[in-house]
């Protein structure tokens, strides 16, 4: 089993190198649900000790969010003397360890060592491959005690000896938790390895301006309503073209819904590939809009869609949880910065749009990313392990900083349900609506059961491979003959169909 398991990692980082992550650090990545800027151009390993006192919270105290000042949550864990003294977190950008650093108090005496490392063409999964084909010979104080993985190649690290049960150190979820979040940290002997402090359930993004004059109303329930099924959709498309605007601003804007909703999986035990019916009503419906002129052929992170988000922007709807509207479409704010991206002036410019933007759930609900901590097998701080665990998932004084001064969905469904409800909760990129009140539905029916561990490269690939057809430059046999050669150069194992039909 552990030699299938190396060779698996070891071919996992060639496929890496070759295919990439699409989750930019200036994305989704992943499931970046923050205001705060995660981008991560190099690699880079810090310390940070424990810095509690003043400003950290007893429990058992009133407490009240305070946004200027965050408050470190002493969980009043005490470390038995076999814990070591250096807590190693892996991780692809500064996301997860910012809100540690903000919120959790590290008990005294310990350590956190962060090594994190950019996730574009796949440098992070293999900087961590290495690390952890080389657990046995590091030394205790080196060995990975946390790291954190994607949906999208999740099941890679889940189902390997390199993980562990956490339930061994004493963990167990909460009720409150969103289901899938354990299903997609459980290996395939139903023995759960992790868990996830947020949830990503996804909707539809729309520029109240542009849905004024196209559908004649910038509320959320009437363009809800308009925009209720993928016929309704179309149909306002049709009519946004002739107004001048666009539907998408990206040819790839709504391939998520479609692949969150798939009838059943990529891959299947033999290894077969099937293409899913939602996949092809997906490819149907680009080459549709591309051939007609409803969206643009530039890719989600290509300026060709976000210069849109600007106020001469022609897009009407962008698809995408509470991360992507706060933190990747961060620049809709216009404010000037440095070289280096960093705001030196926090006035808002002309061409900003903030309030111009609306949520509803659209024609599916669908997630998009998320983030999952994993034990390390060899890890030798279990009890602060599980502690951080625990604090990330129940402790309501640090899920209501992330939620208020983060803009995270938390993986709790009662610390949301609390905002979904509250009147005076509102985001001020969707002109003060309250955004929880959609998600926090939408959340409770999010499945991974048709998840596989070959998911990432299947769905990137295809993007890339088709786009050449829907631009109209290839025919669709031969982008498909492109698909294939690009998966099995990577995956030898699967066997995908010679030819792709849509009907």
């Amino acid at each position: 089993m552990k030699k299938r398991i190396l060779a698996a990692l070891v071919a996992s980082a060639a496929v890496l190198s070759l295919a990439g992550c699409n989750t930019n650090n200036n994305s989704n990545s992943g499931a970046n649900n923050s205001n705060s800027n995660s981008n991560s151009s190099s690699s880079n390993t810090g310390d940070s000790s424990s810095n509690g006192g003043d400003n950290s919270t007893p429990a058992g105290d009133d407490f009240v969010v305070d946004k200027k000042k965050p408050q470190l949550i002493d969980t009043g864990i005490k470390p038995s003397d076999s814990e070591g003294k250096v807590i190693n977190i892996y991780a692809w950008n500064d996301e997860f360890k910012k809100m540690f650093e903000k919120y959790y108090k590290v008990p005294d005496g310990y350590t956190v060592k962060w090594t994190i490392n950019p996730s574009e063409n796949g440098v992070y999964q293999q900087k961590l491959d290495d690390a952890l084909l080389n657990q046995d010979k590091a030394a205790a104080d080196d060995k990975i005690d946390i790291f954190l993985a994607e949906a999208d190649y999740i099941l890679k690290y889940v189902d390997s000896d390199y993980t562990k049960n956490i339930a061994d150190i004493g963990f167990s979820n909460a009720s409150t938790i969103y289901s899938y979040t354990a299903d997609a940290c459980t290996d395939s002997n139903g023995v759960q390895k992790g868990m996830s402090f947020q949830c990503c359930p996804a909707g539809l993004i729309y520029r109240r301006s542009i849905a004024k004059e196209v559908i004649g109303s910038d509320d959320p329930a009437a363009v809800q309503e308009a925009l209720s099924s993928w016929d309704k959709f179309d149909e306002v498309a049709s009519k946004a073209k002739d107004m001048g605007y666009y539907m998408t601003g990206s040819f790839a804007a709504t391939y998520r819904t479609f692949s969150n909703n798939t009838e059943g999986k990529w891959v299947d035990a033999d290894g077969n590939v099937t293409v899913d019916p939602a996949i092809k009503n997906w490819i149907k419906q680009t080459k549709d809009y591309m051939d007609k002129g409803y969206t643009t052929e530039a890719g989600i992170w290509e300026d060709g869609n976000n210069i849109h988000q600007f106020k001469d922007g022609k897009v009407l709807c962008y698809f995408g949880p509470a991360w992507y509207y706060n933190f990747s479409m961060g620049n809709i704010k216009d404010q000037k910065k440095d070289a280096d991206g960093n705001v030196i002036d926090e006035t808002y410019g002309e061409r900003n749009t903030v309030g111009d933007w609306g949520l509803c759930v659209g024609p599916q609900s669908y997630f998009w990313g998320g983030t999952w901590l994993l034990a390390g097998a060899q890890t030798d701080n279990p009890e602060i392990v599980a502690d951080i665990f625990n604090a990330f998932q129940s402790n309501e004084k640090i899920l209501k900083q992330m939620v208020e001064i983060d803009s995270q969905f938390v993986n709790n469904s009662a610390v949301n349900d609390s905002y979904a409800t509250k009147s005076d909760f509102g985001n001020e990129i969707l002109g003060n609506q309250n955004d929880w009140a959609i998600f926090a539905n939408g959340a409770k029916d999010i499945s991974l059961k048709n998840a596989t561990g070959y998911d990432q490269l299947l769905n990137e690939k295809l993007q890339d491979n088709l786009k050449d057809y829907f631009k109209g430059t290839v025919d669709l046999d031969t982008a498909w003959g492109n698909y294939v050669k690009t998966i099995n150069e990577a995956y030898t194992e699967l066997k995908l169909p010679e030819k792709l039909t849509l009907d």
